[in-house]
């Protein structure tokens, strides 16, 4: 909502770059995507490392987790 308002705002003052945001926006989230993918990739990567180092101390307390 804020960033909505944040426009209508732009919209107001310097509506040219405001039509300009509004017609980027969609090409700008297609060219950031591959990059999100490839962040939540490495975070999966690292947290399942993460698991599979610390699966011999969880195996060895005994308790459930």
């Amino acid at each position: 909502m804020a960033a909505f308002l944040l426009w209508l705002l732009l919209l107001v003052f310097c509506w040219p770059i405001a039509l300009l945001a509004l017609v980027l926006y969609p090409i700008v989230w297609l060219i950031c995507l591959p990059f999100r993918l490839v962040g939540i990739t490495v975070g999966a990567v690292f947290a399942f490392l993460g698991a599979l180092l610390m699966l011999p101390a969880r195996v060895l307390r005994g308790r459930p987790a």
